[in-house]
């Protein structure tokens, strides 16, 4: 209200005063209000497991991402032991029949540690593909949220435009995207 008595409102403001003034027995308007506040807090629950599912995908997507540089580490260092082992061949091809035993040695010290080297960047390959799919996983999980918070919202509106309208098959929308969006929530909470 301004100071001269002169007083401008918008519609839900208008319908409050309805309400205020006439009662509150309107079964209409009862129901609309209660299934907004019952979107609302579902939506808001929605929203936070999207939140979360995100969270967790980044996470899991960085943590590939370490296995995939310390798996490129250890095959750096295996091409450093190959072209050491090439050296050594090429050294024992070089040098006297008597001289061969140091190379032949190095050699073999070589391929072992190449073969342990190899295991271990493999096994860091296989984690980081783990990884991966976690956070496949979860993004697939975060786009189901992400519908569902939508579908939610969606009716939210279509509530205020039912109350505003006072039209039954928008209260009837309003449930049917409801369920939708509960249906989809309901996926996601089964990780499907």
């Amino acid at each position: 209200m301004s100071e001269n008595g002169f007083h401008v409102h918008g519609p839900h403001d208008h319908e409050l005063e309805h309400v205020a003034q006439h009662g509150a027995g309107d079964s209409f308007t009862g129901r609309i209000a209660v299934t907004t506040a019952l979107l609302a807090t579902v939506g808001a629950l929605f929203s936070y497991q999207g939140g979360a599912t995100q969270a967790n995908a980044g996470m899991a997507k960085n943590n590939a991402a370490i296995k995939k540089t310390e798996a490129a580490d250890q095959w750096s260092y295996y091409q450093a032991k190959s072209t050491k082992q090439n050296l050594a061949e090429l050294g024992m091809d070089l040098v006297p029949t008597n001289k061969r035993d140091h190379y032949k040695q190095a050699i073999e010290t070589y391929k072992a540690e190449k073969a342990d080297i190899k295991k271990t960047a493999e096994a860091f390959e296989a984690e980081s593909k783990k990884w991966d799919k976690k956070s496949d996983e979860q993004m697939h999980l975060h786009h189901r949220w992400a519908q569902a918070t939508t579908a939610l919202q969606i009716a939210i509106a279509l509530s205020a435009i039912a109350l505003l309208t006072r039209r039954k098959w928008l209260q009837w929308a309003v449930y049917g995207l409801s369920a939708f969006g509960i249906a989809l929530g309901l996926l996601a909470l089964a990780h499907l």
